[in-house]
């Protein structure tokens, strides 16, 4: 009975050594094997030449050519206001009207004054002719009229303050006051602005000056209306560098006959330089952005360990250039025509295994329009 035991342990040592015997084998023989991991589902964008004119991009402020905040120039109760907020006017156009009920009291006073110091410098100088009179009593009723007269004009000019008229043609703002409102001289009234044309204020760095002259053109976009384009003049480039910033003032010329731009409007400006470049361009999110140096992969046929052909990705460092909407222009490092990863970039290592596919692309335009919707 013993012995029959010691055999069939002996049996089942001898198989489990047989059955690790195999194993090891097996193992050995996957790890001595060349290794290739599983393939990457990537997309790819041919890198393309194409020819840009480059810009000068920058910052700016919209302004109206003419614009004020309407005070008051005399003392008084407000008895009309003739232009509503938001209304247009013409030069001249009265805007508000100040209560001149005494002026023109006083006025009327004044002109009965100077009718009779008229009179009087008439029948003075009749006098003086025959020489009935003194030289002293001709000179006091001439110098008489002459006040009277400058009594008129005062008040005249007076009561013409009370009405406050349109500078210019424009457009009226939100009011400040109400009809029957006191306000005192210097009190702000509303504003009035000029919207056709319009300046554009912005600044560039000094080392663009060389590239900035009068009448140069430039594009202007606004948040308000993402599917427009402004087109712009340089008008004035300011005789001095900020010495704070090392920024030059420029200003251009806009024209707004629908006067759907307004003062303050924060605008991105684009100023068209001379020159073309042809440059390589890819999208941007074919760009793996790192401390140590953006990069590409370039897909490309490699060869394995096994010596078998695979297709597979290079690292590529690359200089960045302009930026256009989806865009990115490189200046080194990738050739037109090159097979850039354009989608899937921060899974891949260099030499990876790549497969391949196109149905879906990420967007590649220059000139993007955002759906608002």
């Amino acid at each position: 009975m013993l012995k029959k035991f010691i055999i069939a342990i002996g049996g089942f040592v001898l198989v489990v050594a047989s059955l690790a015997a195999i194993k090891a084998a097996q193992l050995n023989e996957m790890m001595s094997a060349p290794h290739m991991q599983p393939a990457s589902a990537v997309s790819t964008f041919e890198a393309k030449e194409v020819s840009w004119s480059p810009s000068l991009r920058a910052i700016g402020t919209l302004a109206p050519v003419n614009g004020v905040m309407i005070s008051a120039d005399a003392d008084g109760t407000i008895v009309k206001i003739a232009a509503e907020s938001g209304s247009s006017v013409k030069k001249g156009d009265l805007l508000v009207e100040i209560d001149s009920s005494v002026e023109s009291a006083n006025l009327n006073a004044a002109l009965a004054t100077a009718e009779l110091s008229r009179v009087n410098r008439a029948r003075a100088s009749d006098l003086w002719a025959l020489q009935a009179i003194a030289k002293s009593d001709y000179d006091a009723a001439e110098a008489a009229a002459l006040q009277s007269l400058a009594a008129v004009t005062a008040l005249e000019a007076k009561i013409a303050k009370k009405k406050v008229t349109a500078p210019f043609a424009g457009r009226v703002g939100i009011r400040t006051v109400n009809v029957g409102q006191f306000v005192g001289r210097g009190a702000a009234l509303l504003p009035l602005q000029s919207l056709d044309p319009m300046y554009v204020n912005f600044s560039v760095p000094q080392r663009q000056i060389p590239s900035l002259y009068m009448g140069q053109k430039m594009k202007v976009s606004v948040d308000a209306f993402q599917d427009m384009e402004f087109a712009a003049m340089i008008t004035a480039i300011n005789s001095e560098v900020d010495s704070s910033t090392r920024n030059i003032y420029v200003q251009a010329t806009l024209a707004n006959p629908e006067e759907k731009l307004r003062s303050g409007m924060f605008v991105r400006v684009a100023v068209e330089l001379p020159a073309n470049d042809n440059i390589v361009v890819v999208p941007a999110t074919a760009i793996a952005y790192a401390s140590y140096g953006n990069s590409v992969y370039i897909v490309e046929e490699m060869e394995g360990e096994d010596g078998k052909k695979y297709l597979g990705v290079r690292q590529q460092f690359v200089t960045l250039g302009q930026t256009r909407g989806d865009l990115v222009s490189l200046m080194t490092g990738v050739k037109p025509g090159e097979e850039v990863v354009s989608a899937g970039v921060f899974k891949l290592r260099p030499g990876a295994h790549v497969q391949v596919n196109n149905s879906a692309q990420p967007s590649s335009n220059a000139n993007p329009t955002p759906d608002n919707t």
